[in-house]
């Protein structure tokens, strides 16, 4: 296949396309810019023309996903209204089903090592994403009396944490895990059981 080099017409997306591709199947950390230019079909010295190196490739492949993420976690909490418990669980799901369709962006977010704060755009569409869950733990919480109500921040880092790690532990079959029972089944009581605690649903629901 002949080279297509500079005259690639959208050369900065086909390289994000390539390394959330090789992400998947390699790792973050598991290719080289060179196999990146290879997968776009262009030449190695092109992606210098829009990277300077694999973590801005990858730090780009993680700002497209969390806004991906952002408008998926968006769409659950107006979807799970009127409730505002049903919004709150809404977006807990959509923490797993972005991981489940996303993987290579998932990666990039999460497992890459690359700092939300590597650059201002990555920063600003990972605070979107924050924002939506701590919106529907702010909305959540109005039912708790204020002298017992965590702050959202930390209300929305909680379930984000156990989003987390249901994805991590028993949705991306991590080596000699077996998950003991549908990752979506204990990401609900878990959440479940958490609410319980803080009084927002009764013992019985």
């Amino acid at each position: 296949m002949a080279k297509r080099g500079y005259h690639h017409g959208n050369l900065r997306q086909a390289l994000v396309e390539a390394a959330l591709h090789l992400i998947e199947e390699k790792g973050p950390t598991g290719f080289t810019l060179s196999e990146a230019a290879k997968t776009a079909g262009v030449t190695p010295a092109a992606v210098y023309r829009h990277f300077a190196g694999r973590e801005d490739l990858i730090a780009e492949a993680a700002r497209q996903g969390y806004d991906i993420f952002a408008d998926v976690m968006q769409y659950a909490y107006e979807t799970g209204q009127p409730s505002a418990l049903a919004a709150f669980e809404a977006t807990g799901r959509a923490y797993l089903a972005f991981a489940r369709k996303y993987p290579g962006h998932y990666i990039a977010m999460f497992e890459s090592g690359i700092s939300v704060n590597k650059t201002p755009e990555l920063a600003a569409v990972a605070q979107r994403a924050r924002d939506v869950m701590e919106r529907a733990a702010t909305e959540l919480s109005e039912h708790i009396p204020p002298e017992k109500r965590p702050p959202a921040s930390m209300f929305s880092a909680h379930v984000w944490a156990m989003s987390h790690g249901v994805v991590e532990l028993f949705a991306r079959n991590s080596p000699g895990s077996q998950s003991p029972f549908p990752p979506d089944d204990l990401l609900e009581t878990g959440i479940g059981i958490y609410l319980r605690g803080l009084g927002l649903i009764d013992s019985d629901q």
